[in-house]
């Protein structure tokens, strides 16, 4: 199994508990070594670099992603701060990895309220890599039996790069400890 991006997760040992041999890295993938080990499963979780097609199609119907948002809503970098700034819902999502980014046809979902005047943006996102991670031991054995359901991402959504986030940086006067609530209120003064 391979199993891309976080180094150090209680997923990996998951995995291993079920005596599976697991190849962790957060290095771009190479097509010859990936075919070449022919591993049964890929598994992304946090993974920063972009998965090429001859390497998806290794992995039919077994190659994942794991992302901390409400698809379509917020795919790409920095998932859950987009979620809070466009207003949109928050939640985690399991899907089959495809061409395009977070478009894959989607395996299990489960959204997420937040008290935005008790949460930081560090709070939340610890709250959303627990949900993920508890949704994916869930149904680790529906993906593993290849018996899972999913659906088609039908609705447009939203799409982030790391640098749109640039122009809010100023405003995390704690970093990803800023109040939610707090942040909100400057950047609305600021930006509407």
């Amino acid at each position: 199994m391979l199993f891309c991006g976080y180094t150090n997760n209680i997923l990996i040992d998951f995995l291993r508990s079920f005596n599976h041999e697991v190849c962790v890295t957060s290095d771009i993938l190479d097509f010859k070594a990936t075919k070449d080990a022919k591993f049964d499963f890929l598994i992304s979780y946090g993974y920063t670099h972009i998965i090429k097609q001859e390497i998806i199609n290794l992995f039919p119907k077994s190659a994942v992603n794991l992302h901390i948002s409400f698809l379509p809503f917020n795919r790409g970098s920095d998932p859950n701060f987009w979620s809070f700034i466009e207003n949109s819902k928050k939640g985690v999502s399991i899907h089959y990895i495809n061409a395009g980014l977070d478009k894959g046809e989607i395996i299990a979902q489960k959204e997420i309220f937040f008290d935005i005047d008790k949460e930081t943006f560090a709070s939340s996102y610890l709250r959303l890599k627990s949900e993920i991670e508890t949704l994916f031991m869930s149904i680790w054995h529906q993906i593993e039996q290849k018996t899972c359901h999913s659906i088609a991402q039908t609705q447009k959504g939203s799409y982030h790069k790391t640098i749109d986030k640039q122009k809010y940086l100023p405003y995390l006067t704690q970093g990803y400890n800023t109040n939610i609530k707090e942040f909100l209120c400057k950047i609305n003064s600021k930006f509407n």
